[in-house]
């Protein structure tokens, strides 16, 4: 039975062989596809970026005063 279609938008990236392999290798070791391991990570560094442009914003906004 086929997966039900997810809700999503497609994205095509180039990326290097090496890196691409260690996602290759990460999955079959997960036991995860490649969009959920991609998915999970951009989700892990967005956060973090936000999390870091919040607190650079309160800092900033703290030494204004």
């Amino acid at each position: 039975m086929a997966r039900p279609k997810k809700n999503g938008t497609y994205l095509n990236v180039c990326i290097e062989t090496p890196l691409y392999e260690r996602l290759e290798a990460l999955c079959e070791d997960a036991g995860q596809t490649k969009t959920v391991a991609v998915e999970r990570a951009l989700a892990l560094y967005l956060e973090d970026y936000e999390e870091k442009q919040k607190l650079l914003r309160e800092l900033s906004h703290i030494s204004e005063k």
